[in-house]
């Protein structure tokens, strides 16, 4: 018989069947440290958005109302708060995070939690942004994790469509999020 044939004792060497071995841990072993990244990635911005998505979606403990805003200066716009239903719990000034500005007089559905630190001083409210737009604020962080796992899940998992499609449903929800605030 000649080499290369079935049955033929002619073969690789063990020393070429262990490198190959190798070659193969190590590309099982850099599958998996790269699955796990990305796996971590995207807990992370899901365990960050879900807190924000309970502040703006919950009632209870919260208190719902408007906030009409008076001024905006950096990343904080400042105004008077009324509560829904015209009952106590008015304040003269809360102020919200706003990545965008808003002009003097703009009305936007906020709530106030009680009793957590917040923009609104120590030992004061958190005031947080509700509705669509709070809710989609909510959810940015999910969007940069996606954005940020899309070149590990491409080069790292080589599943190139799905980083594409991660990639482009982060920048998706990051433009609607930013689009209605």
């Amino acid at each position: 018989m000649s080499p290369g044939f079935l049955g033929t004792s002619a073969g690789r060497s063990r020393v070429r069947r262990a490198g190959e071995s190798a070659y193969g841990l190590l590309l099982l072993a850099r599958a998996a440290l790269m699955g796990a990244v990305a796996a971590v990635l995207l807990m992370a911005g899901v365990w960050i958005s879900l807190d924000g998505t309970r502040q703006a979606v919950a009632d209870r403990g919260a208190v719902r109302g408007t906030m009409t805003v008076a001024e905006c200066e950096g990343w904080t716009c400042t105004g008077p708060f009324a509560p829904e239903g015209g009952g106590g719990g008015a304040r003269a000034g809360v102020a919200v995070e706003a990545p965008v500005s808003y002009e003097a007089g703009e009305r936007l559905p906020v709530a106030l939690w009680p009793g957590r630190e917040g923009s609104d001083g120590p030992g004061g409210a958190e005031v947080v942004r509700t509705g669509t737009a709070g809710v989609l604020y909510a959810w940015l962080p999910l969007a940069g994790a996606l954005v940020l796992a899309s070149p590990v899940i491409a080069g790292g998992l080589g599943m190139r469509r799905t980083a594409w499609g991660a990639g482009l449903s982060g920048l998706a929800l990051m433009g609607a999020a930013f689009a209605l605030l």
